[in-house]
């Protein structure tokens, strides 16, 4: 399982070093696409497949439908991670994803997020604002 906030910087050659203590279960390669919200989502192998299946099944005459399919499995793109636990990200995904050189890696349950830290920062500050009537919705929902 993925947790925490993971503060890393991109070097000048575009590699990106993952959390170490998550690189055992992420496994040699990963999947990096775009994610929601200006971040990238970073699925293991096997997830990213059960993730891929699902949305192939998904009905592709709604408009909304394929445009997010579109979005997740056109920007996917295959990594291998170096001996040092360190990616190579791609141009387009650095730049979908505002990403320059100071990053944060949020680990979220079965993947990881790549932010911008300075986004990530205001991102976090808003949604902080608002998780009591977050716990508040899930509660009805049986959730929290």
């Amino acid at each position: 399982m993925f947790i925490g906030e993971y503060k890393h910087t991109i070097d000048p050659k575009k590699r990106l070093a993952l959390p170490s203590k998550f690189r055992g279960e992420l496994g040699s390669t990963v999947v990096v696409t775009r994610g929601l919200d200006n971040c990238l989502f970073v699925y293991p192998v096997k997830v990213w497949e059960e993730l891929a299946t699902k949305l192939g099944t998904l009905p592709v005459g709604e408009a909304a439908t394929r445009s997010f399919i579109r979005v997740m499995l056109a920007g996917a793109a295959d990594l291998e991670l170096d001996g040092q636990g360190r990616i190579l990200l791609p141009e387009y995904l650095k730049s979908d994803g505002g990403l320059e050189k100071d990053v944060t890696i949020v680990g979220l349950f079965n993947r990881l997020e790549i932010w911008d830290t300075s986004a990530w920062n205001s991102y976090k500050s808003q949604a902080e604002k608002n998780t009591g009537k977050i716990a508040e919705d899930l509660g009805k929902l049986g959730i929290y």
